[in-house]
């Protein structure tokens, strides 16, 4: 089950919500380092990363895949906001300098093709930050959060794929240690419980967070591959048909 647009913007608004970005963003922090005019891709719903991790980017770009939707992003000026197919991103080769993945990889219909996806668009030093839900977490287990949807990995599983798909993994972190619950005690205890779940139970975590970097010196055949999609124009304005026939009648 995919995670929808309008149900990851009340997630994030929710008291729950709040608690797991910060805990996110901690564990983005601690493995983040700052490249000078960055180009940098959000792919899925990364928006409030986007807008603390991209604050001094060359430019900044969120992707939002097809099955999801989409909204505007930013609120103010130009929309950076893509809705895209993530196995045929809208880039050119090697143009992207750091990618970012939430609410992504565990929808995706194949995960290694889009991770092949991104290694194509991303620039030689090229960096991909992947968030995903911990196959042995408890948040995995729960849908009433957008991390009880989709597809959980475990570290090595997450690993694997990346080096199959030409990266290597240099980095990683993990995040929400607390229960998923939205009762008013549990919020109350949150803090302590993050922290002490970062001692004392850490491969219980929410998610996973890896770093990995592209990796070039092993060499990658040349294909044509055909897309899967059947890309329909929608939005036809209903009775053009007619009216063209009535203009060739007059």
């Amino acid at each position: 089950m995919n995670s929808d647009i309008v149900d990851l913007r009340s997630f994030y608004a929710s008291p729950l919500g709040h608690a797991a970005e910060r805990s996110i963003t901690f564990a983005l922090s601690a493995l983040w380092t700052n490249l000078p005019n960055e180009r940098l891709v959000g792919l899925g719903y990364t928006l409030p990363w986007l807008e603390r991790f991209g604050a001094d980017a060359e430019r900044v770009f969120a992707f939002m895949p097809g099955t999801q939707g989409a909204v505007r992003w930013p609120n103010d000026g130009p929309s950076s906001t893509v809705l895209v197919f993530d196995e045929e991103l809208p880039l050119v080769d090697a143009s992207v300098d750091r990618m970012v993945l939430v609410h992504s990889l565990e929808h995706a219909e194949n995960p290694r093709e889009t991770l092949k996806e991104i290694w194509r668009v991303l620039s030689p030093a090229g960096r991909v930050v992947i968030v995903v839900p911990n196959r042995r977490g408890v948040w995995a287990r729960f849908e009433h959060t957008p991390f009880g949807t989709g597809r959980p990995f475990s570290r090595s599983q997450l690993n694997e794929l990346l080096r199959d798909a030409n990266f290597t993994p240099s980095a990683s972190s993990d995040a929400l240690f607390f229960p998923p619950s939205r009762r008013n005690f549990m919020m109350r205890l949150q803090p302590m419980l993050e922290r002490a779940g970062r001692r004392f139970w850490p491969i219980f975590s929410g998610v996973i967070v890896v770093e990995a970097q592209k990796r070039l010196y092993q060499g990658i055949p040349v294909s044509q591959r055909a897309s899967r999609r059947v890309f329909v124009p929608v939005l036809n304005p209903q009775g053009a048909r007619a009216a063209r026939g009535e203009e060739r009648s007059a």
